[in-house]
């Protein structure tokens, strides 16, 4: 009964009429498991989510801690709690000064619509800049931003004012002007297929915003949290964004987001209107002491200085004649084939012996690989051999 398909069908609301269906019981490491007992290779960590595995034995210690103290007890800002300071402490440690304050929420597009909101509001300018394939959220403020107009149309109108530019090409940057509160764009381009600017490109983006007094946001909400090789992609890159949002692999497996920014700018939130922005349960204390512990467990098992020798070995296992190209940022791959078709069969392939893949929305012709970053080379190994065959037989 726990695992009813019908129950499942009928009384869950759906996101697409054929959802993977498979029934989990547990998960652990780099797996899940079915009640029957079959192990599945978890190779998109529920989407770029569980980068120190699943169930990591110090999250799941933190969050029993907090369980022994308190659960929600106000609404966001009001009381002070010693897991949501712990952990923008450690934030503001572990990012340049210039983002120093945080605002904790409960979801990525949560996250986005805070970092929209907030540079409308510092800049006292209404004009967004976002980058065509850019996916931010399905929320309306996210969804305006975002790129793909097969997603957006059946729900406009959307948020106006709103120049969608082409990612990674500098001729387009003249759209910034002094008329654009902020231009928000991912680091790295996740639904997009994994699209990687160069620096030049990102560099430019920076000076751009700085000459006409714009904010840059950057959207690490699928690239961060050491998932393309350092604990952010723009530590890589050389520049700063005005305010960073993240979400994803932050929690640990909990649902937590944040968008954080300088004391300064986060400060017109609080005035003109008070409660600018306010969330009920964002900052949870049990959701902000499982993300501290994940901070904690990147850091302290140097699991981040493993990414780029893991995603190399990853990589040279599953070339193929029929792979027409892979791009890759550390842990974090797109592999091109020539139909969307034949990446249906590759993914269900792999799914029946046991390897969870995925596809992207707005790139249907490639499959998405994001391994927890706990990943051992013989787990690699053994999970690549199944995808490898999955892609000889498509």
């Amino acid at each position: 009964m726990e695992f009813s398909q019908q129950i499942f069908r009928n009384n869950l609301a759906q996101t697409t009429p054929y959802p993977f269906s498979i029934p989990v019981e547990k998960a652990e490491g780099v797996f899940l498991y079915e009640p029957s007992g079959k192990r599945y290779f978890d190779m998109i960590a529920g989407i770029a989510v569980s980068n120190v595995g699943h169930r990591h034995p110090r999250v799941i210690q933190a969050i029993k801690n907090q369980l022994d103290k308190h659960l929600h007890v106000m609404a966001y800002g009001e009381f002070i709690q010693s897991p949501s300071n712990l952990l923008a402490k450690k934030l503001s440690e572990l990012l340049p000064p210039s983002l120093s304050c945080s605002y904790f929420v409960n979801s990525g597009t949560e996250a986005n619509e805070g970092a929209l909101k907030l540079a409308k509001r510092f800049t006292g300018r209404t004009q967004l800049v976002s980058c065509k394939k850019s996916y931010h959220g399905s929320t309306h403020g996210s969804l305006s931003v975002s790129g793909n107009e097969v997603k957006k149309n059946a729900f406009r109108p959307l948020l106006p004012d709103v120049q969608l530019i082409e990612f990674n090409n500098i001729d387009d940057l003249t759209a910034i002007t002094n008329s654009t509160a902020c231009v928000i764009m991912e680091t790295i381009q996740g639904d997009a297929g994994v699209r990687i600017p160069t620096k030049k490109y990102l560099q430019a983006v920076r000076a751009k915003c700085d000459e006409t007094g714009t904010l840059l946001i950057l959207d690490e909400i699928q690239c961060g949290m050491g998932r393309t090789g350092s604990l952010f992609a723009f530590e890589q890159f050389d520049i700063v964004p005005d305010i960073l949002t993240i979400a994803k692999a932050f929690g640990g497996g909990l649902p937590i987001g944040a968008f954080v920014s300088s004391k300064e700018i986060m400060s017109c939130l609080t005035h003109h209107p008070a409660l600018g922005h306010i969330t009920t349960f964002g900052g949870n204390p049990v959701c902000c002491a499982s993300a501290l512990a994940t901070l904690q467990v990147l850091e302290e098992e140097k699991l981040i200085a493993q990414v780029e020798q893991k995603g190399k070995l990853i990589e040279s296992l599953i070339q193929h004649p029929k792979v027409k190209e892979i791009r890759r940022s550390g842990l974090m791959f797109a592999i091109d084939f020539d139909s969307p078709q034949q990446v249906q069969k590759i993914v269900d392939a792999a799914l029946e012996n046991g390897v969870i893949c995925f596809w992207f929305l707005s790139c249907p012709a490639s499959f998405r690989i994001a391994p927890p970053l706990t990943i051992t080379e013989s787990e690699i190994t053994e999970a690549c051999s199944i995808i490898l065959k999955a892609i000889e037989n498509s």
